[in-house]
């Protein structure tokens, strides 16, 4: 008796939706995620076990690396803070000038070069050695200065946000995070937090890499 030979189809699997939900988690990732933004000095932070986050918002960061000082102001108050330090030291900035410092997320240099750093492009600006930070002896402490008028800077927007009756702002001071070069020198950092103290900000992060704790 002869066998009945059945056909063969090919197995076909249909990839489309599939590759929809591929592309769809892409252009998500794609969206929500934040780009790393360019240093002018990129400091290797010392490792530790701590989870805790910066908040999101509200928080200037002072990087210190060779002995050289930078300084991040968060953006709604930078140009209330490049304002006050204008009629602290009598310098007049364009309002273009005002725009590439609010664009501008950290510098390093001093006030009378300043103008001249916003004349650079962003990759002139954070060449290697092409800013040498912020002066911040006793003599010429600019940083606290600094400091001092961004805390005043994040005052006054929050006050601006609360009498515009937006209900979701809390008060607080202007947080501070100080994230040091692990090879950077003792006394540099201790004087970075000597300006704080004398400002009676006596609470501060410090910025660390993640380790693993069997490190």
């Amino acid at each position: 008796m002869a066998k009945v030979k059945i056909s063969r189809k090919s197995t076909r699997i249909d990839m489309t939706a599939m590759c929809d939900v591929a592309f769809l988690l892409l252009s998500f990732f794609v969206m929500t995620a934040t780009a790393k933004q360019p240093e002018p000095k990129p400091v290797d932070t010392p490792v530790s076990t701590v989870l805790d986050k910066l908040p999101e918002e509200g928080v200037a960061t002072i990087s210190v690396g060779d002995k050289q000082v930078f300084f991040t102001i968060p953006r709604a108050a930078r140009e209330g803070t490049l304002s006050r330090m204008a009629t602290k030291y009598n310098v007049t900035f364009t309002q273009e000038e005002i725009k590439k410092f609010v664009g501008m997320d950290g510098f390093g240099v001093p006030l009378n070069q300043l103008k001249g750093l916003l004349a650079l492009s962003v990759n002139e600006r954070n060449a290697p050695n092409m800013q040498k930070g912020i002066p911040y002896d006793s003599v010429g402490n600019q940083l606290g200065d600094w400091v001092e008028q961004a805390r005043e800077a994040e005052k006054a927007v929050l006050d601006a946000r609360i009498a515009d009756g937006d209900e979701t702002v809390k008060y607080k001071d202007l947080d501070i995070a100080i994230k040091g070069d692990a090879k950077e020198d003792y006394p540099t950092i201790k004087r970075i937090i000597d300006i704080l103290q004398a400002q009676k900000k006596n609470k501060f992060y410090l910025v660390t890499g993640l380790r693993n704790e069997d490190f």
